[in-house]
């Protein structure tokens, strides 16, 4: 596992700064990440540009509003009006994953530039494929991709690595991948960009972005017994459906919020993007403190607790929606099949499945990804392995592990989690995406068959996590995932159900418990980092001008002042339409960095509403039907433009 900075230059300099005392002042001067010395927090232009916007608006703030306010490019002469107007922001970082990377640096390389303007990093997730297990599938993924790594080294899973390095409270960060929203556990607004919007904060150019509007989640009662943190967002998901939070921000506040963990806050923001929201985001407490603290941000956590008043809701604040949930009576929740909103209680989907003729048996449980893979989430599913095992049982089905870094799988192994997990029958995968974003090497069921796979993981759309339309993928917690694969069957409830042991002892599982945090400090694992170099000018920048993976990117004409009309529709879409459908991960990953290549896959998996069909269009010159990909082409051809589409 490697994660990569380059290029970092410093933030801060030239900032007006206020009148403060000098011990004030000094601690305000903390680095954003140990890795980065030299580029540093800058908590009071954030507290400026908020001052000045109550100002303008005179009304209390919620915290998304100060946060995203807080990075304006121009914080007293910009409209601002949710919903409408457009903002141009500076955000204080920039994170990529290897997939979405590649296209990225080729175009911030075309820039010409030498550095890039903020701090931004590189990790390796996507193109490590789930076969065998962690070791054997990471070697097989260096050779594989050897090509790729030598042009962009990194990994880890993009958004755990964040939360543990690069995130904080007030932190605006934008990422080239739909679940960069994670960083939202840890206070700070964290926004999936495509990679062009990256190229602009990397090149320093203002970020723009749609005013958001702002959705209140308060959260009252506690957490307890089978009820997680991704109980949260599943119930939330089945409010607003995969729409519901388009064009505005998902803002969590209330009582309630102290009964969740750092990771499990991070759990419920990063599914935001399952209801299209622009990003999810909690309000700074102890919970944050305290994981900053055990991954040693000690630093960041001080100061933070200074500017606190700039990193929470002002009492009163408005938001344009409201939810209520009351923790206390929340029950266990699973999504699916595919989709993410579909929600029912767990006690009843066993009823729900008879009923649609979804198969009850559980093929495989998945446990892991960026979405469920903290400390507290092995422990706990850990916890329900070891009340099996103590009865002499195994898993009934298949089931794989994946741990979220290299410092919680180093941890989880130090501390006995993984022994236990892989005793009951458990495979631990590498630190990677692997099956959630549909890098798996499945061969227990073909394509085809019909099946039920039950996952921690974010997203559940058809064939989403193993390339098989006839595969029902349901979305809960690592909990219930360890419970239903124990059982091996969808028609299983452990808050009431009873399992059965090989001596034909019948027993229930007991709530499942765990540390929020290791006791001891988190083992870091093996050091992977790769610092760039002090001086740049020398890097090689290695693409093989025949190769098949990674293209550099040729220059647009200049533009001859005309604009484009008469322009052809490509596709209308019909029904849901995620970034699986634009461009589908898998296999198409390897092709990420070639453009040729990977506009192959241009909405390949779209319904057209015109026909219902997926990947057969209207080719409006010829009256013939082409897949998606070859219309666009023939279009650019004939008429020397590209297609658009809606």
């Amino acid at each position: 596992e490697i994660h990569i900075c380059f290029n970092v230059l410093a933030l801060g300099t030239g900032v007006r700064r206020f009148h403060v005392s000098a011990a004030f002042n000094a601690r305000a001067k903390v680095a954003m990440s140990h890795f980065e010395p030299g580029s540093s927090i800058n908590y009071e232009k954030l507290h400026e540009n908020v001052s000045i916007v109550r100002k303008r608006l005179n009304r209390p703030l919620t915290l998304s509003e100060k946060i995203v306010y807080g990075h304006l490019d121009d914080p007293a002469g910009q409209e601002i009006d949710r919903g409408r107007t457009y903002l141009r922001l500076r955000p204080d970082r920039v994170a990529m994953q290897d997939a979405t990377a590649q296209m990225a640096m080729l175009q911030f390389i075309s820039s010409g530039l030498p550095k890039v303007a903020v701090p931004s990093t590189i990790h390796c997730d996507h193109l490590i494929e789930a076969q065998i297990g962690g070791a054997q599938d990471l070697q097989r993924a260096k050779e594989i991709n050897q090509e790729v790594y030598n042009f962009l080294p990194g990994s880890g899973i993009i958004h755990q690595i964040i939360l543990e390095n690069y995130a904080y409270p007030g932190v605006m960060l934008i990422g080239t991948d739909s679940h960069t929203p994670n960083g939202g556990g840890l206070g700070g607004i964290c926004i999936g960009v495509g990679g062009a919007d990256a190229v602009d904060v990397m090149a320093g150019i203002p970020w723009e972005l749609k005013c958001p509007k702002v959705i209140g989640v308060r959260l009252t009662g506690t957490l307890s017994g089978w009820t997680s943190s991704k109980d949260v967002i599943l119930k939330v998901a089945g409010i607003l459906t995969v729409k519901g939070g388009t064009g505005a921000i998902v803002e969590y506040h209330g009582p309630g919020v102290d009964s969740i963990s750092c990771t499990g806050m991070a759990t419920i923001c990063n599914m935001g993007a399952e209801i299209g929201a622009t990003t999810s985001v909690f309000p700074y407490n102890h919970r944050m403190r305290t994981y900053l603290e055990k991954t040693g941000r000690g630093d960041i956590a001080s100061v933070a607790d200074t500017f606190k008043e700039d990193l929470v809701p002002d009492e009163g604040c408005e938001y344009d929606q409201t939810i209520e949930i009351n923790l206390s009576e929340l029950k266990p929740h699973i999504n699916g099949p595919f989709t993410p909103d579909l929600a029912h209680p767990v006690s009843e989907i066993g009823a729900v499945a008879k009923k649609s003729g979804w198969p009850l048996e559980v093929k495989v449980g998945l446990i892991g990804s960026c979405t469920n893979s903290s400390y507290e989430d092995m422990g706990r599913a850990a916890s329900l392995a070891k009340q099996a095992l103590d009865k002499g049982l195994k898993c009934k089905s298949q089931f794989t592990v994946t741990p979220g870094s290299e410092q919680i799988r180093a941890t989880i192994e130090r501390d006995g989690y993984a022994k236990i997990l892989t005793d009951v029958g458990g495979t631990v995968l590498a630190n990677a995406c692997g099956p959630c974003i549909g890098q798996w090497d499945r061969r227990d069921v073909k394509k085809g068959e019909k099946n039920t796979i039950v996952t921690s993981f974010n997203r559940n759309f058809t064939a989403r996590n193993d390339a098989n339309p006839a595969t029902h993928a349901f979305v809960t917690s690592p909990e219930i995932v360890t419970a239903l694969a124990l059982a091996g069957t969808l028609n299983f409830n452990p808050e009431t159900d009873y399992l059965t042991a090989p001596n034909g002892e019948k027993f229930k599982l007991n709530p499942p418990t765990g540390d929020e945090l290791p006791s001891r400090d988190f083992d870091p694992g093996q050091d992977t980092y790769q610092h760039p170099p002090a001086e740049g000018s020398s890097v090689k920048v290695d693409v093989n001008p025949s190769s098949t993976r990674l293209q550099l990117l040729e220059p647009f004409d200049k533009w001859d002042g005309k604009d484009l009309v008469d322009m052809r529709i490509l596709i209308k879409v019909k029904g849901k339409c995620t970034t699986d459908h634009i461009s589908a991960a898998g296999p198409w990953l390897k092709f990420r960095g070639h453009l040729d290549n990977i506009s192959n896959n241009l909405l390949i998996g779209a319904v057209n509403v015109e026909n219902n069909a997926v990947n057969k269009v209207k080719n409006q010159l010829t009256g013939e039907f082409g897949g998606v990909p070859d219309v666009a082409r023939f279009y650019k051809v004939r008429l020397n433009v590209g297609g658009c589409f809606h």
